[in-house]
């Protein structure tokens, strides 16, 4: 007996390679998820900072031991105080309210004070409120209004569908009738037809835009293009047991786009005045006229398609000559959803620009009245992110820039100021961390919240003269989060493949860390070019990933080469290249974590994201084979040529080259050699859903093994509560080679 017994152990150790196997429960899983009321335990923080008008003063709420309390500053005098007694306004709601609530349940939505700082008023549990306080006498004002949540942000715009437009004298309106251009005197109702070369493929656009004396118009003649939609089937409606079928508008690489040719009118003599913007054709977008305020001319804005070419054009609103002011020009890619600013200084005619023409993204001060550039504003091997305020009178710019500090993390946020000769650049918040400021409407002082992943916000108000500090309004208060072994994120750095530019990122290790044991490394990927993407502010935990991290993982994060927010090199890896996803960068980085962290395990990685993180999590997989092992792609946009046009466009160019097909995930399925789950939601108008299917059907066509979560009537998604199971299964099951629970029992093992 002993002998079979001895034989049996000796064969399953041969199978199993001597490993034993666990079983992770649905306590396990449990105490995951309790990882999540960690950020209860944090105290302090500043939230919901709002200035008074164009008043010093400014309100601000922080949650409390004691619950929510609203305070007061007046950033003038220097003073701070509270706004009023949370707790009589509670018993005051609780009066009222069926369900009566908690200290920590009194969010307050739309506050607002009365002048002398007596009243309140606000929005709670779906009603509008008034409170007296000096006796904290509470009237419910009205109930509001049930909001309409079904606008689709891809909707095509109506060209025709605007009411007539008034001129700002009011004598006038502007209006289309059988697709041309009528005025019509709103004294005499007579009506003047101003074009006569509208017809239903090529017609006059409703958004007019009248000149500030009144005496021009100026609208955009469209030429139409086909417009293409998608469908998609709510299999399970809530209201109804037939299946719907939607449809959303929805253009992709490649299609048609409509053709804008700028028009001019002139009121009185009822004429039209010739425009020549035939080198303005090869379209992406054409803006809608903007009249200068002297009404001299009015400007265009063109994005060429391929986004390799864009121009601020002005009209000259009596000749119709066309001049371009602004021609910005890339071998690659113009960033014009991230990075486009321009503010009109029309006393001055002048034009504050953002440019990466250096190789950065930087100011510029442009002559509106030739083109050329006064003087560069900012210049330097760093990036400004976001005009905040431009103050015209004293001729001084406030916005957000990183990287200028060469000992920090170059994505770190900072406040500046400069004056328009690039004269006085002051970093306003010279702490070594990532700052979030907000001004008052005076440009007088400014709020700011800086912190780290690791260290908790701090909050004072600032001088925006000097950046010196005139308050500090609360510290944040994290003690008892680190008495319930809360493990903060730790930044790392390493080098890119170019054995230069740093790359930088987050460890998040679980709260019951063990340096001894050995993790596998789960990387939390989202490589979209429009920005960049890690952790820099303080947070106690991470929704997409910190209860997977509990269940005995490491996850990582960083910005690889492609993304933004660095240098126009480091950013243009990505075009026609969004295969790349700065995977070489991010490999380097894992390799270099790993090296000095010998728990960290490169035989077991893996990688999860959704939308272009699913794109990503899948190309890993199939291009870096040797290196990731497992991933979760949710919602991914696996071909660029089935994705919305405006972002794949921009990065993969136009006209559709062959490298979109080099780039897409259906094209290579058939590398496909570790393991792999999608996950889509069958209602996905974001990303369509139909490139998760065609990825699958390829996957099968190349007879791959592969797991498929289709989640009927969800949008968007990463995978909500039932993705979040699944893939915290899948990464169980194929890293730690653990049994998952039994989810079709009601047994908690």
């Amino acid at each position: 007996m002993k002998q079979s017994l001895f034989v049996f152990i000796v064969l399953l150790l041969a199978v199993t390679g001597g490993k034993t196997f666990a079983k992770i429960t649905k306590d396990d899983y449990a105490r995951a998820d309790s990882v999540m009321k960690l950020s209860e335990l944090v105290y302090n923080q500043v939230t919901q900072i709002t200035w008074i008008d164009s008043s010093s003063v400014f309100w601000y709420r922080i949650k409390t031991r004691d619950g929510m309390k609203y305070k007061l500053v007046d950033a003038q005098k220097g003073s701070k105080k509270i706004a009023f007694d949370s707790d009589k306004l509670l018993d005051a709601l609780n009066q009222q309210l069926e369900n009566a609530i908690s200290a920590n349940d009194l969010v307050l939505r739309d506050l607002k004070f009365d002048k002398d700082k007596k009243t309140i008023h606000f929005n709670f549990k779906k009603a509008y409120w008034t409170c007296e306080l000096k006796k904290y006498e509470l009237k419910k004002d009205s109930v509001e209004k049930e909001r309409n949540r079904n606008g689709y942000w891809g909707s095509f715009s109506n060209e025709k569908g605007n009411d007539p437009v008034p001129s700002p004298n009011t004598e006038w309106e502007a209006f289309i009738r059988e697709n041309n251009v009528y005025i019509k005197n709103m004294e005499t109702n007579m009506e003047f037809q101003l074009s006569f070369d509208g017809a239903p493929g090529d017609f006059y656009s409703s958004y007019f835009s009248w000149s500030p004396d009144s005496k021009k118009l100026a609208v955009n003649k469209v030429r139409d293009a086909e417009k293409r939609e998608i469908f998609f089937v709510e299999s399970s409606p809530k209201d109804q047991l037939q299946p719907i079928l939607h449809k959303r508008d929805y253009r992709k690489p490649g299609d048609a786009m409509p053709i804008k040719h700028p028009a001019l009118f002139d009121v009185e003599s009822k004429k039209q005045i010739a425009v020549n913007t035939g080198a303005f054709e090869h379209q992406f977008n054409l803006t809608n006229p903007r009249w200068k305020e002297d009404a001299s001319a009015f400007t265009f804005e063109f994005n060429q398609r391929g986004h390799q070419a864009y121009n601020v054009v002005e009209v000259d609103g009596e000749s119709g000559d066309v001049k371009v002011l602004i021609d910005e020009q890339s071998k690659t890619f113009i960033d014009y959803s991230g990075k486009r600013y321009r503010y009109d200084l029309e006393e001055t005619n002048e034009i504050v620009w953002a440019s990466e023409r250096d190789g950065w993204n930087h100011l510029y001060l442009i002559d509106a009245k030739t083109g050329a550039v006064k003087n560069q504003i900012t210049k330097g091997e760093w990036v400004v992110r976001d005009v905040i305020k431009v103050d015209d009178e004293n001729r001084t710019i406030f916005f957000y820039g990183s990287g200028k500090n060469t000992v920090e993390d170059p994505y770190y946020l900072h406040c500046f100021k400069v004056n328009f000769d690039g004269s006085g650049l002051t970093d306003l918040t010279p702490e070594k961390m990532n700052h979030d400021v907000s001004f008052s409407k005076n440009i007088g002082y400014f709020t700011d919240t800086y912190s780290t992943v690791d260290s908790p916000p701090f909050t004072v108000v600032r001088s925006a003269e000097n950046g010196k500090v005139i308050v500090e309004l609360e510290k944040t208060d994290i003690s008892d989060l680190l008495e319930k072994g809360w493990i903060a994120p730790e930044p790392f750095v390493a080098k890119a493949r170019d054995g230069k530019s740093d790359i930088w990122g987050n460890i998040y290790r679980p709260t019951n860390f063990d340096e001894n044991k050995t993790y596998p490394i789960i990387e939390y990927i989202y490589a979209g070019p429009h920005s960049s993407f890690a952790q820099k502010s303080f947070s106690p935990v991470s929704y997409a990933f910190s209860s997977l991290a509990e269940l005995g993982f490491i996850i990582v994060q960083m910005d690889g080469m492609g993304t933004s927010n660095r240098s126009k090199a480091f950013h243009d890896v990505c075009w026609k290249n969004l295969k790349d996803a700065g995977f070489p960068d991010r490999i380097l980085w894992i390799k270099a974590a790993a090296e000095k962290y010998s728990y960290m395990d490169t035989t077991r990685v893996g990688l999860f994201g959704g939308s272009a993180g699913g794109q990503s999590t899948l190309a890993g997989l199939l291009f870096h084979p040797e290196f990731y092992k497992a991933g979760v792609s949710s919602c991914g946009c696996h071909d660029n040529r089935m994705d919305k046009i405006w972002w794949n466009e921009q990065w993969m160019g136009y006209p559709i080259g062959p490298e979109y097909a080099e780039c897409s995930n259906v094209e290579n399925a058939d590398k496909l050699q570790g393991k792999l789950m999608l996950i889509v939601g069958e209602m996905d108008d974001n990303v369509d859903p139909a490139s998760t299917m065609q990825v699958a059907d390829a996957l099968i066509k190349a007879k791959k093994d592969f797991e498929l979560v289709v989640l009927p009537g969800v949008n968007h998604t990463l995978g909500g509560t039932y993705g979040e199971q699944k893939r915290r299964d899948f990464f169980i099951r194929n890293f730690l080679k653990q049994e998952t629970p039994d989810w079709n029992t009601g047994k908690s093992n």
